[in-house]
C-alpha cells in the first residue's frame, strides 16, 4: 500500500476516484473509458503543479518518502542481478549499514558503495537506519582500493541521515575513518561518481561522497546538518525545521547553484518513490555516461581536476 505525504492528499484522492471509476465500469459493464481518461488528464496536471512548486521541506521529506528506493534496489536494478556483495573491513565486524561488491553495466564491471536503510522495523534496527560506523567506512575504503588495484570505477550511492554518533563509534575512531576516506578519495587513480539518492547529511555523506562527478537526484537534499537538528540549535525546537530547511539552501537546485554538486538528475514528474523503474533507467543512463566521460581524461588529469573541484568551494570573491 502506498504512502502518500500530507502535500501529495490531492492525487490520492484522484487515484482512488480513478480506481473506484474502473470498478464501476467493471461490474456495470457501462463505458467509462471518457470519464476514466478525464480524472488521468487532472491527475497528469496536478501532479505536474505538485511537483513544480516544492519547498526546501517537502523536499526533505520526499528523500526520507518510505516508497522511495535505497540503494540495494538501484544496484541491483542496475547491474541486472550480478551484483557480488563483499564484506568487513579486516579490522572489527561487516558493518550492514554499508555495503560494497562488484557488478556488472552492460557487461562493464564497477565497483559500487553506499549507505543502505532498512526497508521495514526489523531490516532498519539491522542496517542501523543507514548510519555507518567507522568499520563501515573502512570497508568502503577497502573495496575502493580494491577496485583501484584492478582498475574499476567507483560508483557510491548515498543515503544517510549522519555517521553513527554512538560512543563507541568515536572509541573506534569515527571522525579518524571519514577524513582518511576524504584524503584517499581525493587522490583515487579511477574514476569516482557519488550520487546521492536520498538524504546526503554531514560527515556521514562526505565519507563516500568526494568524487570526479558528485551529483543528486532531483529531490534530495546535502547539508552539514538536518534542518530538525538545525532548528533544534537555534531555536531549542523543531517546530521551525521548514524555516531551517529553506535556510540551509540544501535542494539539489541550491547546491548545484552554488557549484557543490556536478549536476542534477531528473526524476519522473511524480517522484522516483512513485515510479521505481525509470528512476533506475535513468540513473544508469546518467552512470554509463559520466563513466565514459571520465574515462577520455588521463589520470593525473582527473586527479588535479578533482583536487581543484573541491578546494574551490567554500572560497567567496
Amino acid at each position: 500500500m502506498s504512502v502518500y505525504l500530507d502535500f501529495e492528499e490531492p492525487l490520492k484522492a484522484l487515484e482512488e476516484q480513478i480506481e473506484h471509476t474502473k470498478e464501476i465500469g467493471a461490474t456495470t459493464e457501462v463505458d467509462m473509458s471518457d470519464k476514466i481518461n478525464e480524472l488521468e488528464e487532472k491527475l497528469s496536471e496536478k501532479t505536474k503543479e505538485i511537483f513544480s512548486a516544492l519547498t526546501p521541506w517537502q523536499r526533505v521529506q520526499l528523500s526520507r518518502h518510505p516508497d522511495r528506493p535505497y540503494t540495494l534496489a538501484y544496484i541491483n536494478a542496475i547491474t541486472d542481478n550480478t551484483f557480488q556483495e563483499l564484506h568487513g573491513d579486516r579490522s572489527v565486524k561487516d558493518d550492514k549499514a554499508m555495503i560494497g561488491g562488484f557488478g556488472l553495466i552492460d557487461g562493464q564491471s564497477v565497483m559500487f558503495i553506499g549507505q543502505q536503510k532498512g526497508i521495514n522495523t526489523k531490516m532498519r534496527q539491522y542496517r542501523n537506519f543507514g548510519m555507518p560506523n567507522p568499520e563501515g567506512y573502512r570497508k568502503a575504503l577497502r573495496l575502493m582500493k580494491m577496485a583501484e588495484k584492478f582498475n574499476k570505477p567507483i560508483v557510491t550511492f548515498i543515503d544517510t541521515p549522519g555517521a553513527y554518533p554512538g560512543l563507541e563509534a568515536e572509541e573506534r575512531g569515527q571522525g579518524e575513518a571519514i577524513a582518511r576516506n576524504i584524503f584517499e578519495m581525493m587522490r583515487m587513480k579511477v574514476p569516482v561518481i557519488c550520487i546521492i539518492i536520498g538524504e546526503g547529511a554531514s560527515g556521514g555523506a562526505l565519507g563516500i561522497g568526494v568524487g570526479d562527478k558528485v551529483v543528486m537526484l532531483e529531490n534530495t537534499w546535502y547539508s552539514v546538518i538536518s534542518p530538525e537538528s538545525c532548528s533544534s540549535i537555534l531555536w531549542r525546537s523543531w517546530d521551525h525545521k521548514e524555516r531551517a530547511a529553506d535556510a540551509l539552501k540544501l535542494t539539489s537546485e541550491d547546491m548545484l547553484k552554488n557549484g557543490l554538486v556536478d549536476d542534477v538528475i531528473k526524476e519522473p514528474i511524480n517522484g522516483a518513490h512513485r515510479n521505481h523503474e525509470e528512476i533506475f533507467s535513468i540513473v544508469k543512463s546518467a552512470i554509463k555516461k559520466y563513466i565514459e566521460e571520465l574515462d577520455g581524461k588521463a589520470v593525473d588529469q582527473r586527479i588535479n581536476e578533482r583536487i581543484e573541484k573541491f578546494n574551490n568551494m567554500g572560497v567567496w570573491n
